[in-house]
């Protein structure tokens, strides 16, 4: 079997999906590999280290998929409309593996399902204890919420730890986490590594030991809303109006004592709550740090801007894209893996190919479309949804408006054809 992987297009990608180890596992488990040229080299892999490892190189991207059984990525292809059509490249009954953020871009997977390919979206493996090494938003966000805190020390006028000099006392920095996921229990332990005082906030009832088991101090209204406030798979529920004003009141006395805010709240396949408002960035101490890790999803701030760092009232937000992508070699060495663990298990070494079994928990989870079709129920019925309320929405646009004066002429009518028909019995 042939697997391909490709270099990643985007500006603000640097990661690659294949490391020369990977690459190495591979080839011993009996695939052939092919590499684009330059895959690897933003994430400091050179050609050379994968032809080591036993892949082959090759000039172009179409020469790379091409005969590929499997074609492994770290973002989607890009379709017709964007910088480039990668997808066009691929041949029908191919498998695409990669981040494809299909809860929120019905358009790549209606393009993906025309063109014949059988998808895989990482991004959407179960929750399970089976699938812990396969999960990509487990690993990134491990790194994001590590890189989250060193960033804002570049933002961020002043030391983390306490200091005891000669000359006085430094304080030390406080740290606020909003959004207790894997990110924000990375940015806890490393913010207390660098001597802060952290405290952090989530909705689920279960993050409040995780927090406090790493040195933080738990923020939140728990009410019994918030002991309710997890879903079946460990993410976070949304929260009703009145849970919200009331956690917003505590969060806006908090967050006025703070030196830097950490966000990293996410809800799959939704927008980012607003968790910082205009008003509580208003209240917030001249030097203050924002760092939003949610902003790709629309952002935990109020203020943030996807790739920007903009200054508002004396605070900087930071909105940097692609997190995990500002330290490549790793996330790449961290993503590869997870792909290769997810592989692997399905590999038959006597018949020399993959065997997804249709009805394993994991492929139920991520198995996107095949064979033209789109078949992740969640999915499914969301596209279904769309189409029933477009056809819906045409219907009241050709349904024709009789005025209201016209339509009493129209009811005399009847009454009067009413009454001759009586008559004439």
């Amino acid at each position: 079997m042939k697997i391909s992987i490709l270099k990643e297009l985007r500006s603000d990608e640097t990661r690659v999906a294949a490391s020369p180890e990977t690459v190495k596992k591979f080839v011993d488990l009996g695939f052939n590999i092919s590499i684009e040229k330059n895959a690897g080299a933003c994430a400091s892999f050179s050609d050379s280290e994968y032809k080591a490892a036993g892949a082959s190189i090759r000039a172009s991207a179409a020469a790379t998929i091409k005969g590929a059984d499997v074609v492994l990525k770290v973002q989607r292809p890009m379709i017709a409309g964007e910088k480039k059509n990668e997808l066009a490249a691929f041949s029908k009954g191919q498998i695409l593996i990669c981040q494809m953020n299909v809860l929120s871009d019905s358009k790549f997977v209606l393009a993906m399902a025309k063109a014949g390919i059988t998808g895989y979206a990482m991004e959407l493996m179960p929750r399970i204890t089976r699938a812990q090494s396969m999960d990509i938003l487990s690993s990134q966000s491990n790194l994001a919420g590590y890189k989250a805190v060193l960033d804002s020390t570049i933002h961020y006028g002043r030391a983390l730890p306490m200091m005891m000099t000669a000359a006085g006392t430094v304080p030390p920095a406080r740290i606020f986490v909003m959004g207790v996921g894997v990110a924000g229990l990375q940015a806890i332990a490393t913010a207390k590594r660098l001597g802060s005082i952290v405290t952090a906030t989530d909705v689920r009832p279960a993050t409040k030991e995780q927090v406090e088991s790493l040195g933080g101090k738990f923020i939140a209204v728990e009410n019994q809303e918030f002991r309710k406030a997890q879903t079946a798979g460990g993410y976070a529920k949304e929260m009703s109006a009145d849970y919200k004003r009331k956690q917003s009141r505590l969060i806006s006395d908090h967050i006025t004592k703070q030196d830097i805010v950490i966000c990293t709240a996410l809800i799959p396949g939704r927008p980012a709550p607003k968790l910082v408002s205009d008003a509580m960035l208003k209240i917030m101490k001249p030097g203050s740090v924002v760092i939003d890790l949610a902003v790709e999803a629309g952002g935990n701030c109020a203020g943030s801007k996807l790739g920007q760092i903009i200054k508002y009232n004396g605070v900087t937000i930071v909105g940097y894209d692609n997190v995990p992508g500002r330290l490549p070699e790793e996330a790449s060495k961290l993503f590869s893996r997870n792909l290769f663990n997810f592989l692997a298990p399905f590999f038959d070494k006597k018949m020399n190919k993959l065997v997804f079994d249709p009805k394993d928990e994991i492929i139920e989870g991520v198995k996107v479309t095949e064979n033209g079709a789109v078949v992740h129920p969640t999915l499914k019925r969301k596209l279904n949804r769309k189409s029933s309320s477009r056809k819906t929405s045409s219907n009241i646009k050709r349904k024709k408006i009789v005025p209201a004066a016209k339509q009493k002429t129209i009811s005399k009518r009847q009454v009067r054809r009413s009454k001759n028909v009586v008559k004439g019995a």
